[in-house]
């Protein structure tokens, strides 16, 4: 049970935290959208509880009730000439919405 990271995640939240060992990307899932969830992504610390996933010095912080969502998702990071962003490949969702924003399970 795990969530796994890129090495493109890798590279960009080393880039967006710094020299801020404490800090990581937080990544929450939250109601709303189309289909009734979306993802939430900032820059925190971890808080009792949360579950931490490393690779490489780069942290993801996932509160408990997110990860019953986000188990077995791997977060990438793309920055083509279209779109640059943090994705996620999440095995749980069953619909999206049709401009990929929102997805349920």
């Amino acid at each position: 049970m795990a969530i796994t990271l890129s090495e493109g995640a890798v590279l960009r939240i080393r880039s967006l935290v710094g020299n801020d060992v404490e800090k990581g990307l937080r990544v929450k899932v939250v109601g709303g959208g189309c289909s009734g969830l979306q993802y939430r992504m900032d820059l925190d610390e971890p808080k009792i509880g949360d579950k931490i996933f490393e690779r490489e010095g780069a942290r993801v912080i996932v509160d408990r009730k997110s990860f019953l969502y986000l188990n077995e998702t791997e977060l990438d990071y793309v920055d083509t000439l279209m779109k640059a962003g943090f994705t996620l490949h999440n095995p749980n969702v069953k619909r999206t919405c049709g401009c990929g924003a929102s997805f349920s399970v």
